[in-house]
């Protein structure tokens, strides 16, 4: 089983979105039994707070189904638990760098990476594109998905 932690600025909408998102992938693949999937923030701002609104807009407009989530801070234990942690943007793996040393740099990537970008995936917090930023996380989720 392969585990993965999508992770973002504050876990409220483009993390849990990439969670939601490829458990959505594997299970219609019929692969759901395949993976260990979550998600994380980086940074404090959000914790304990739930999807953003337009991230569980932007879900149900593409009938992706979600469950309740709460935003919750990467931790130490996350470098063994996960093999793949997976950012939004080089903001992300910056602060975890700033955070947990580089250690485990081999697993922290960025998303878009999988479709052979190197660019962020659009923050809809500053953009308040949601659909936009959907598709970032649906191309980058699908290519992750055909790779492992």
């Amino acid at each position: 089983m392969k585990k993965i932690l999508f992770v973002c600025h504050g876990n409220i909408c483009r993390s849990p979105m990439a969670q939601m998102i490829f458990k959505h992938l594997a299970k219609t693949a019929g692969r759901e039994n395949d993976f260990e999937i979550d998600s994380a923030a980086t940074d404090y701002d959000a914790i304990g707070c739930p999807i953003h609104r337009g991230t569980r807009n932007a879900l149900i407009r593409n009938q992706i189904p979600f469950e309740e989530h709460y935003a919750r801070k990467i931790t130490e234990s996350d470098f063994q638990k996960f093999d793949f942690i997976l950012c939004m943007d080089d903001e992300n793996i910056e602060h975890i760098a700033q955070d947990f040393g580089r250690k485990n740099a081999e697993k922290v990537k960025k998303l878009l990476s999988f479709c052979g970008e190197s660019r962020d995936v659009r923050d809809p917090w500053y953009t308040h594109n949601f659909d936009e930023t959907f598709e970032d996380i649906l191309r980058g989720c699908t290519e992750l998905l055909k790779s492992i």
